[in-house]
């Protein structure tokens, strides 16, 4: 599907978002958290990605952050794949921070961000561009809090491990990307914004 001036299917996206994610706010703000994957879309469609790209940004956080009131993982991912077809969803599993490992040993936060990092590697182009995406949208986001701030530490403080491990968490992502061979334009933009942040901390 191409990108167009309109989409039915990102309406129905963003109807499927709001309502997973209802009631979630931005960490440390009152925004509802349906501006995170909205702006995600918003940065895929300025760099001209496809709808089922698309769709899968608004998307991307539904699996790891809405398994609650009554909906289970399996569930989602069911929901995802029936309303949407399997290479949205495909995608937004490649996003999604697991639980369990391939032999189904539980995952630490950082053994998380390890095994996301590492499959990258293996993650189609569509799977790419969501993450650069995110990461795009969340950085620039601690960022904009950041200069307005007169105190740094009540934004640093949202996220655990301190202000350190979220700069070196936006490099990694960057530079794995370039590993993987993902050179393309939102690159120079998510290199950007993790510059920044290392200058910022």
């Amino acid at each position: 599907m191409t990108a167009s001036g309109y989409s039915d299917v990102i309406n129905h996206a963003l109807a499927f978002a709001a309502k997973h994610h209802d009631r979630q706010v931005r960490k440390g703000t009152k925004l509802p958290y349906l501006t995170h994957p909205a702006n995600v879309a918003v940065i895929l469609t300025r760099y001209g990605q496809n709808d089922d790209t698309v769709v899968a940004g608004i998307l991307h956080d539904v699996i790891e952050d809405c398994v609650r009131d009554g909906y289970t993982r399996d569930m989602l991912e069911q929901r995802i794949g029936d309303k949407f077809g399997p290479r949205v969803l495909e995608t937004v599993l490649a996003v999604t921070y697991r639980r369990h490992d391939d032999d189904g040993v539980e995952l630490s936060g950082e053994d998380r961000k390890e095994d996301y990092l590492e499959r990258l590697a293996t993650a189609t182009e569509e799977a790419r561009w969501v993450c650069a995406a995110d990461k795009v949208h969340n950085a620039s986001t601690i960022l904009a809090d950041l200069r307005r701030t007169v105190d740094p530490d009540t934004v640093w403080n949202r996220f655990g491990g301190g202000r350190a491990n979220v700069v070196r968490w936006y490099r990694a992502v960057y530079e794995r990307l370039r590993e993987v061979g993902f050179n393309t334009p939102i690159m120079a933009e998510l290199e950007r914004v993790s510059g920044d942040l290392e200058r910022m901390q």
